[in-house]
């Protein structure tokens, strides 16, 4: 779903709806491609018919073009995009089976099923076949497994593995594809004795090539600086309101929100597990620094409106994550200024009770407010019960769910 579900532009229950969808288009560009005809599917290996070739080329290059783009752009998160991980034996096992597989029956997998649709006895041979092979392997896997894990590789990319950088990997493979595509016409139209009648009454694809190769220069030369999210705030900005201090909010503000015990704030203790288990302030949520990008608390910082105020022992933690947040976009964010030890060091031990009687009113106005907070902490007014504690839980780790899949 590419950007729309991470960004909240879609429901993530309507992932499998819209998953339907795709699946649905999917098997009909195939069917118009000409992809449920083995003959087809099988003429790439004699050199009379390459569009599958084409075809793969095409939507890989696509892919990888728009992703790049995508990901520069802050539209989609290329560290949420699941990578098949590297198996070398079983890959190369896999290859010469699949290829042998393909040239003897005609497709693959996906456009196996394509054909049975439409009514292709071949193909429904080839599913009955592919279902054996995956009771067989199942059955025996303990058998296969030092093969099918042999060698592995970790979730690797190819680009690394040749030392090349990405945005360079994507223009020779745009070139190459470009130069396949041109030579393999010309395999084809020797091959089945084209005329040059035929070959010039075909459509340019100038300059289609001419903008892919443009789009792909010039993402070479993009300056290095990404975004992360459609909203993320510019390191310049987010440097003129840290020096402007209208992240802080002050311990006063806590403590009354704590004392009168409403909802207008949301307090977020940013310290480690073992600190938040120990103590922490009635009805915090503890989201630790690591943790605030989580799309699970996408939800409380992109819809709920309250203010959010980071708090730890002291400034450092809070601000980790507060800069966190502020950077990825997140609005209504805050730092409690001078954390835990600062508001437990004005309620006990830094108080003075003579400001009481003071004759400025200020002094008067905060001694008291001090005096009566202490009070309230001292006499048990704030919440005790662990029962009474979060008001969210945390997502689950597990919420982003790799998926694997293939052709």
């Amino acid at each position: 779903m590419a950007p729309l579900i991470p960004q909240g532009i879609i429901n993530p229950e309507l992932n499998f709806f819209f998953a339907l969808i795709l699946g649905i288009g999917f098997g009909y560009v195939l069917e118009q491609a000409g992809f449920s005809s083995s003959r087809k599917l099988a003429g790439v290996f004699y050199g009379y018919d390459f569009v599958v070739l084409r075809v793969f080329f095409t939507a890989g290059i696509t892919a990888m073009t728009g992703l790049m783009f995508f990901g520069y752009l802050g539209w989609i998160d290329l560290s949420l995009v699941y990578v098949n991980p590297t198996f070398l034996y079983s890959a190369i096992a896999g290859g010469v089976i699949m290829g042998f597989g393909f040239i003897l029956g005609g497709y693959c997998p996906g456009t196996s099923f394509v054909g049975a649709v439409v009514g292709k006895v071949d193909a429904m041979v080839f599913i009955i076949g592919s279902l054996i092979g995956i009771f067989i392997f199942g059955h025996f896997y303990d058998a296969f497994e030092p093969i099918y894990t042999g060698s592995f590789l970790g979730n690797i990319f190819i680009y690394d593995s040749l030392g090349l950088p990405k945005d360079w990997f994507a223009l020779i493979m745009i070139t190459v594809a470009l130069l396949a595509f041109a030579i393999t016409q010309k395999i084809e139209d020797r091959i089945n004795n084209v005329g040059k009648e035929a070959i010039g009454q075909r459509p340019s694809y100038r300059v289609p090539a001419f903008l892919l190769v443009t789009a792909a220069i010039v993402f070479v030369f993009l300056p290095a600086e990404r975004k992360t999210r459609l909203n993320e705030v510019m390191p310049e900005a987010l440097v003129a309101q840290v020096a402007s201090g209208s992240h802080l909010v002050s311990t006063h503000r806590v403590i009354h929100h704590i004392k009168n015990q409403n909802d207008k704030l949301v307090l977020i203790d940013a310290r480690t597990e073992q600190e938040y288990s120990h103590f922490t302030l009635p009805g915090a949520i503890h989201i630790p620094i690591d943790n605030v990008l989580i799309r699970g608390w996408r939800p409380l910082f992109d819809n709920d409106h309250r203010p959010k105020v980071f708090f730890g022992n002291g400034n450092t933690a809070a601000m980790q994550a507060y800069l966190t947040a502020q950077r990825a976009g997140f609005e209504n964010i805050f730092v409690m200024d001078g954390g835990l030890n600062k508001m437990f060091g004005e309620l006990f031990i830094d108080y003075d009770d003579e400001k009481i009687e003071s004759y400025n009113l200020q002094e008067r106005s905060t001694a008291r407010f001090l005096r009566d907070a202490r009070i309230f902490f001292l006499e048990g007014g704030a919440v005790k019960d662990e029962s009474d504690r979060p008001m969210i839980t945390a997502p689950e780790e597990s919420e982003v769910i790799p998926v694997i899949g293939g052709c």
